[in-house]
């Protein structure tokens, strides 16, 4: 008899047992970002993967989770994703002379002394710095880096990646010793010497003598930075323009577990890229995506090698140009069209998009789902902007390029011209959504930065008061789907990921303050207080 009551007592207890769940959160306002920007108190997981999103008390009563989080009235969101950056470079860069926010070539040079004493070997590299926060804004030359260092190499890129200043013994090792303009490039000369001053293409020449890391500093470079990513709050990153190499590499690391980091990865527009990729096919893991080939169509509005339809206003006779020729975006679109493969093409002047957007249209031949983009699309002519919505092609933007570019960008365009730049609403307009993201390291990798510069469209000192073109600024909705569900579409990802919904992975981030209702001076204090990915926490605020 007492075997028998214990029995049924036992079957009476599992009968009351709810589903199980690893993770319960509750305590919270969890913005879901689905269609209809619905908020819910609680939130239930099971193997990485969101089971149901409700009331604390719902969710009690359906699931038994093996851990629960009090996320103490904190604000959910889906983890940030960033449509346009790049993860490895800026991994390097956290190991080379940082020279961002210099206001001097004197700065830049007494940083890079101080940086050599710790690093005495090899090559000197560096990155971040800008003419135009400088007094006279006039490209640098290379004596001083010849005076510093006359044996060691140098090379230093400005802070777009579109231009760099070499000494001579980086020059020598690139076998340059003349000025000349390549196709989409030029090195720089004055009174018949040469300057250091690589502009586009002529990069690669002095770029490609500098020794690669190996594997396990690769390993060391990505830690760093995935740390640092996780701890702003992404948890999936577009990296624009990799060899194939990185992603096997990528593969190897995520199967070791050695890299956590989602990654959707843009294979560099050239001839060993395509057959890897085409040979192999798309590559889609769990953590890793490789379907899209980045290509670049101009230089950089900043040094001035940007494709414009008119001269750039400070420079009569320059209008910038494009990095290949025309009929070479339009093979490669060719290749692309029947493929499957995504193409994301890199345009920053009025000529280079009007360029890009006809031959898109091209092959695209109106309304698809093939997702191609513009990566950047800076400055678009008046007549031009249709052009995205009538092929369904998406504009990939950056906001903070706005808040960055605004103190000069008029400078280069003339007032009229520069209405058409940085014209994220009337991008939106076009498809419905539009991808945001930093491309850090050309910015910082702060997602807050972001959401900022593209709601309030001021820097973080609050200039200027009334906003730069506000009238081209988003709503912060659409800025939080930038910058999660938008993104993820842009990757083909939308319906595994960019929203708190079931069945989706259970990627998101607690901030310690509402973004979508704090006063707008006060986002950029915002802080991130954990990171989960795949309902792993990856970052806990100290």
């Amino acid at each position: 008899m007492k075997l028998f009551a214990w029995g049924a007592l036992l079957c009476m207890l599992c009968s009351c047992a709810g589903e199980r769940a690893d993770l319960l959160v509750y305590n919270a306002r969890i913005y879901t970002v689905n269609e209809r920007f619905d908020t819910a108190g609680a939130m239930a997981v099971r193997d990485g993967k969101i089971l149901a999103v409700g009331s604390a008390e719902a969710l009690r009563k359906k699931y038994d989770a093996t851990e629960q989080l009090d996320a103490g009235g904190k604000t959910i969101y889906p983890g940030f994703i960033d449509a346009h950056a790049h993860f490895f470079g800026y991994g390097k860069s956290l190991y080379t002379a940082d020279l961002r926010g210099t206001k001097s070539w004197k700065e830049v040079c007494d940083r890079l002394v101080d940086f050599a004493k710790s690093n005495p070997e090899g090559w000197l590299t560096g990155g971040g710095w800008d003419q135009n926060d400088w007094p006279d804004k006039q490209f640098p030359d290379k004596a001083a880096l010849d005076s510093l260092f006359p044996k060691r190499p140098v090379l230093l890129e400005r802070i777009d990646g579109h231009a760099a200043i070499a000494n001579q013994a980086a020059l020598a090792a690139a076998g340059i010793n003349d000025a000349r303009k390549l196709i989409g490039g030029e090195i720089i000369s004055r009174n018949g010497q040469l300057t250091g001053l690589l502009i586009d293409n002529a990069v690669g020449l002095v770029a490609a003598k500098v020794p690669e890391p190996d594997a396990a500093q690769w390993q060391k470079i990505l830690s760093t930075a995935e740390k640092n990513c996780f701890a702003a709050g992404l948890t999936t990153i577009d990296d624009c323009g990799l060899d194939y190499q990185a992603t096997e590499l990528i593969e190897a690391l995520h199967k070791k577990g050695a890299l956590k980091m989602r990654m959707y990865v843009m294979l560099s527009d050239k001839p060993e890229n395509y057959d890897y990729l085409f040979k192999r096919g798309i590559i889609k893991t769990p953590r890793l995506n490789v379907r899209s080939f980045k290509v670049y169509a101009d230089g950089a509005l900043g040094s001035r090698g940007a494709a414009l339809l008119a001269d750039y206003h400070d420079s009569p006779g320059k209008k910038g140009f494009l990095l290949s020729e025309q009929q070479h975006f339009r093979r490669i679109a060719g290749k692309l069209a029947n493929s499957g493969f995504q193409m994301c093409t890199h345009a920053i002047g009025d000529s280079a998009n009007r360029t890009i957007l006809k031959i898109y249209s091209e092959v695209l031949k109106g309304k698809n789902d093939k997702r191609w983009r513009i990566e950047h699309a800076q400055v678009v002519n008046p007549a031009d902007f249709s052009r995205f919505g009538a092929a369904g092609i998406v504009p990939s933007v950056q906001p903070t390029h706005a808040t960055s570019d605004m103190y000069w960008a008029a400078d280069r365009l003339g007032p009229e011209r520069v209405k058409g730049a940085y014209a994220y609403k009337q991008l939106l307009k076009q498809n419905g959504w539009i991808p945001l993201g930093t491309d850090f390291p050309v910015e910082q990798i702060d997602p807050m930065l972001t959401f900022y510069a593209a709601t309030a469209r001021r820097d973080a000192s609050g200039f200027p008061a009334n906003g730069f073109q506000t009238e081209n600024g988003l709503s912060r909705e659409e800025a939080l789907r930038g910058m999660t569900i938008w993104a993820a579409k842009a990757n083909f990802e939308e319906k595994e990921k960019g929203s708190l919904e079931p069945g989706k992975l259970a990627d998101f981030v607690i901030l310690d303050q509402d973004i979508l209702k704090v006063p707008q001076e006060k986002l950029l204090n915002i802080k991130v207080l954990k990171t989960y990915l795949n309902g792993e926490k990856v970052y806990e605020k100290k």
